[in-house]
């Protein structure tokens, strides 16, 4: 068994539920990065709305807030250059199902998790499915799988590493939600710079409906992660990863 409760369940896989919709957002616009970058910086705000109420974090924890933020940088970046190679059938669930057995891994390197045997062979099973899934998606076109592939992994690696951060931080925070609205308003800000020196502009001056588009799936995402960072704080990483 993963020791998951039930209520903790529940809002994971919601969570999973809304974190699929804004990849799909993200997936189908006509620029990604400025859909990613947008999105991004639509968290930030919307988790400004949270920070007067949000008890103060624990100095302890702010290596954290900036590592995570920094990870979620090359995630998005990652994420944008993977769905440039294949499509959301592929890349999705090869960047998803590797990502739950590096966080087991790195939540018993760095954080002393340890999952009985039982769990470890079910977050093996699920790892195995999800891959399974995208692999054979993705079997029809073997060149763009050979394109793909190295992208979307190195995407579930930079999902474990913020994961397995975000683990530590916010028990080391004292407070899930200051810890989550820090992270979200610093990855918003590093986008919004990264994306002004790439572009020169800002991505909130161009296309209204897309700028619309992106902002929900920013709601989504911040839900989603969100949702995930309290589960961290209740469960062990490896078993919330996968779900």
């Amino acid at each position: 068994m993963f020791s998951v409760p039930i209520p903790v369940l529940f809002a994971v896989l919601c969570a999973a539920f809304l974190h699929a919709s804004w990849n799909a957002l993200v997936r189908s616009s006509g620029d990604r990065l400025r859909s990613a970058t947008v999105l991004q910086i639509a968290i930030g705000l919307f988790a400004l709305l949270f920070l007067p109420a949000a008890a103060p974090i624990a100095p302890a924890s702010w290596p954290y807030v900036v590592a995570s933020a920094l990870l979620h940088v090359v995630y998005t970046l990652l994420l944008v250059r993977a769905y440039q190679h294949g499509d959301l059938s592929v890349a999705y669930p090869v960047a998803r199902g590797s990502a739950p057995l590096l966080v087991t891994l790195g939540a018993a390197a760095f954080a002393g998790e340890r999952l009985n045997l039982g769990a470890q062979a079910g977050l093996v099973l699920i790892c195995a499915g999800i891959l399974a899934i995208g692999l054979e998606r993705g079997r029809g076109a073997t060149h763009r799988l050979t394109q793909v592939l190295p992208t979307a992994f190195a995407t579930g690696v930079s999902i474990a590493a913020y994961s397995v951060v975000d683990g530590i931080g916010v028990r080391e925070s004292g407070g899930t939600v200051g810890y989550t609205a820090w992270m979200f308003v610093l990855t918003g800000a590093l986008m919004a710079v990264y994306y002004r020196l790439r572009a020169g502009s800002l991505p909130l001056t161009q296309d209204v409906g897309e700028t619309a588009k992106a902002a929900c799936g920013g709601v989504f995402a911040a839900l989603a992660y969100g949702i995930v960072i309290w589960a961290m704080d209740r469960a062990p990483m490896g078993p919330v990863s996968a779900l």
